[in-house]
């Protein structure tokens, strides 16, 4: 069946396979082609999202088992709907009960002489033959003082096994190790596999690879063919049953390498499975056209459609980056990631580098340590994008050569004193020789690490300290598009996703962003006003010289309230809390600043339900509501038109005003949406919008343009599936700047091209920087060129001929059209 629209479920205990079955009529109804599970293998207890799989042989419990995913795989075919699950190849859970993973279970008792041994990503040689657990709450000696330690026996799978426990942990004591009752718990742990530590400790005692900078994630080497094919059998079996009929890969560049896992999976799945890689590309980075999947899962085209988008007028820009200024923000964007990088690496990424500087120091034993460890520090900050390429057993790309050498530059004028150490470092970076293990385990374990600095020192770190423009702070995102975007962008990136990706999905909303799209939308559209964005700014600085916080998080809570709305006071603080945290500023996860923290809720909640900034929030919304209808409506069509396969993240059909997880994660209202798309279905592009309890004109015209689209794309698929795709071509200074406008055309074949005729033709049109438009009057009579025939606009119904046609009579009813020609 072919992918024309996926519609993205989180799947916990609390929405399993029997709740997503009962939204098949409505998701159908919807047009949706396929349903995208989160991870659907066996998590950790109570996990909210399955990333952390600790059994990959067993379909959730939680969710209904196999029983129940049958059941909703096939009750979706009755809908002639697909199924795509989200696959996560990089690493388990190392969680308490550690027996819970059978596989680590295995390594805990009998070390490198497991049988799963090399299942996990372990530096042996660096724990002196151990695996390093910094899981106490104290030092060892405290630990054991108190009595935190004590023997056990339980049954394990059916036998009786002698165990050590820690309060939630569960330890496996080794064979002939367990002593008699005179033993102490110290000489039996001095006997086992494993060594515990404080969790202060973990730079000194960590010695596996993990999902970032998470120590309860542990990496797994999946390059190895059995430990492939033993996590990925389930999977694949249902895959050729045709009860999985494409894949999402998590994290692929946390991977030893992504192309051979890639070919790896084609080569095993059933002919014709299209693969998603979660790829974050940074500027004009490609995915490399060599990698064997349909695209990636979107966060490229979200950029492009927002660069297209975002008013870059010299004065809205002026406005915005003054209004920044002011309110605290001392450096450039470039600056903010450098700082964050480095304290990123420096504080949570101990274990990383200190790995990487062993393996450089065996390449390089004359090198001074210390200075080899600060020149791979330089080289992990040095790094641009998530990963170069670089694949020990192939040639250099010219894309990979490009991207060391600018990391080699950057790292050489940020520490020119360290040219000798980082010169000797080059050669271990390509792993030019063959024949050294340690260089081609430091050029595999650089790329492994680059992911991590880059989204924990860009996405987690500066996304919450830069907030000269909120709205553009998102994964994969750029802060800058405010300063040089455009709708060339969106143009560039659509033609090469036309060429290479015609599948890639196209997000707007996912499970990771840190505003849903409409929040985003809101942000933009008020941000399009100079006035009215400088006099929040102001009005919220002038609140804030009343109480003791810094001014550039007083910038993130009045765009917050912007774009989110009146939210529950809880909702607000859960946010607000991972936001200050997470800037790693004034307070932290780890022994941060309650006080602070309590001064910033407090002020929230104070200015965003009274006083002079709600007023003036409310003045920018109703001001700028008809800009905020147009952004809203821009994205979604922009999305369910351009190259490639649009996703809607769960409950976005509507206006969705909703933040960084778990917030976006919160349940939805199926009942609510199902009763709106039949009132509009029976309404009709023509009819009057109806409103429904508790939602919107706004949500409705939305689920309109949703659904309208989403059909269009399921019932004429050769309107979009290899349609080419050309840049509407405008004069007029007031259509450059206001009107994003594109043409998909298929070719009808041989026949048909050697007559001059197509087979379908599809025009869009969107409203750009809809404020400033406003304030100049509006469309005027400003023209666009229609080709020969009759046009159908299916989100109005709307009939126009060709020629020269008013944008203002094309766009009188909605701010977006969509123009067939069959």
């Amino acid at each position: 069946m072919n992918v024309t629209g996926t519609y993205r479920l989180q799947m916990h205990e609390g929405f399993g396979f029997d709740d997503a079955r009962r939204q098949l009529p409505y998701l159908a109804s919807l047009g949706v082609s396929h349903l995208y599970l989160s991870p659907i293998l066996q998590a950790a207890a109570g996990s909210m999202h399955g990333y952390d799989v600790v059994d990959h042989t067993r379909i959730s419990d939680e969710l209904g088992g196999r029983e129940g995913f049958e059941a909703l795989a096939e009750a979706a075919h009755e809908f002639d709907m697909g199924i795509v699950v989200d696959v996560v190849p990089n690493h388990m859970a190392f969680v308490a009960p550690e027996y819970v993973n059978r596989p680590l279970w295995q390594v805990l008792t009998d070390g490198r002489d497991a049988e799963t041994a090399e299942w996990f990503d372990i530096d042996w040689k660096a724990g002196g033959g151990r695996l390093g657990l910094p899981i106490l709450g104290d030092d060892l000696d405290a630990v054991l003082e108190a009595g935190e330690i004590t023997r056990d026996e339980m049954e394990i799978e059916g036998v009786p096994q002698p165990v050590l426990r820690y309060y939630e942990h569960v330890l496996p004591i080794a064979l002939g190790t367990e002593g008699d009752e005179e033993t102490s718990v110290r000489d039996v742990l001095d006997r086992q596999h494993y060594r515990l530590a404080s969790w202060r400790d973990k730079e000194n005692a960590l010695n596996y690879r993990r999902f970032f900078e998470v120590d309860q994630l542990i990496a797994v080497r999946v390059e190895i063919p059995e430990v492939f094919e033993a996590t990925h059998a389930l999977l694949l079996e249902l895959n050729r049953a045709g009860l999985v009929d494409g894949f999402r890969i998590d994290h692929p560049d946390g991977l030893a390498d992504p192309a051979g896992y890639l070919d790896q999976l084609h080569r095993a799945s059933r002919r014709g499975t299209p693969v998603w890689v979660e790829k974050i590309l940074e500027g004009t980075e490609e995915l490399p056209t060599t990698w064997r999947c349909a695209g990636t899962t979107g966060y490229d085209g979200m950029r492009a459609i927002t660069a297209a988008l975002v008013d870059t007028d010299p004065q809205v820009a002026e406005t915005i980056t003054r209004c920044w200024d002011e309110a605290g923000g001392e450096h450039t964007v470039a600056e903010a990631v450098d700082a964050a990088k480095r304290q990123v690496v420096a504080q949570s990424l101990g274990p990383e580098v200190e790995r990487l500087t062993r393996r450089a120091r065996e390449a390089l034993p004359e090198a001074d340590p210390e200075r080899l460890r600060q020149a791979v520090v330089e080289l992990l900050v040095a790094g641009e994008v998530y990963r170069a390429y670089v694949r020990p057993d192939q040639r250099l790309t010219p894309e990979a050569h490009e991207r060391l050498t600018t990391a080699f530059a950057a790292a050489l004028e940020a520490r020119p004193d360290l040219e000798p150490e980082l010169r000797e470092l080059a050669p271990l970076t390509v792993a030019e020789d063959d024949d050294e293990a340690a260089a081609a385990d430091f050029a595999v374990r650089l790329q492994q690490t680059w992911g991590p600095v880059m989204a924990k020192g860009i996405e987690d770190t500066t996304f919450y300290r830069w907030h000269r423009l909120v709205a553009l702070n998102e994964v994969g995102g750029d802060p800058e598009l405010l300063d040089h975007g455009s709708p060339e962008d969106l143009h560039a990136w659509a033609r090469n996703q036309e060429k290479n990706w015609p599948l890639g999905m196209v997000a707007l909303s996912t499970h990771d962003t840190k505003r849903s799209e409409d929040v985003r939308a809101r942000i933009l559209a008020v941000a399009g006003d100079p006035e009215s964005w400088a006099e929040c700014s102001r009005v919220c600085l002038e609140r804030a010289a009343e109480v003791d916080i810094d001014t550039p998080t007083v910038h993130l809570i009045w765009q917050t309230i912007l774009g989110v709305g009146r939210i529950s006071r809880e909702r607000m603080e859960e946010y607000l809390l991972k936001a200050l945290r997470e800037a790693k500023q004034h307070t932290a996860w780890v022994d941060g600043d309650p006080d602070y923290e309590r001064r910033v809720l407090d002020f929230a909640e104070r200015v965003t339900h009274e006083g002079r900034l709600h007023d003036a929030i409310d003045r920018a919304l109703e001001k700028n509501a008809e800009a905020v209808r147009a952004m809203v409506l821009a994205q979604k069509v922009l999305q369910l038109t351009v190259p490639g396969v649009p996703d809607t993240y769960q409950g976005c059909e509507v206006l969705e005003l909703s933040l960084v997880d778990p917030d976006n994660r919160r349940a939805v209202a199926y009942p609510d949406r199902a009763e709106l798309l039949r009132a509009v279905l029976d309404a009709g592009v023509e009819g009057e919008l109806p409103v429904v309890e508790d939602l919107s004109a706004l949500d409705a015209e939305k689920m309109l343009v949703t659904t309208t689209l989403l059909r269009l794309r399921r019932e004429s698929p050769e309107l979009f599936e290899n349609a080419g795709y050309a840049p509407l071509e405008v004069d007029a200074p007031l259509l450059r700047d206001h009107l994003v406008g594109f043409t998909r055309t298929r070719s009808g074949g041989f026949l048909a091209g050697a007559l001059g005729r197509t087979r379908g033709r599809v025009v869009v049109l969107v409203t750009r920087a809809p404020a400033r438009l406003a304030a100049a009057g509006g469309w005027g009579e400003s023209v666009v060129t229609l080709e020969e025939g009759e046009w159908t606009d299916v989100l109005t119904g709307t009939t126009h001929t060709g020629g020269d046609r008013r944008v203002a009579d094309v766009l009188a009813r909605r701010p977006v059209a969509v123009l067939v020609q069959r």
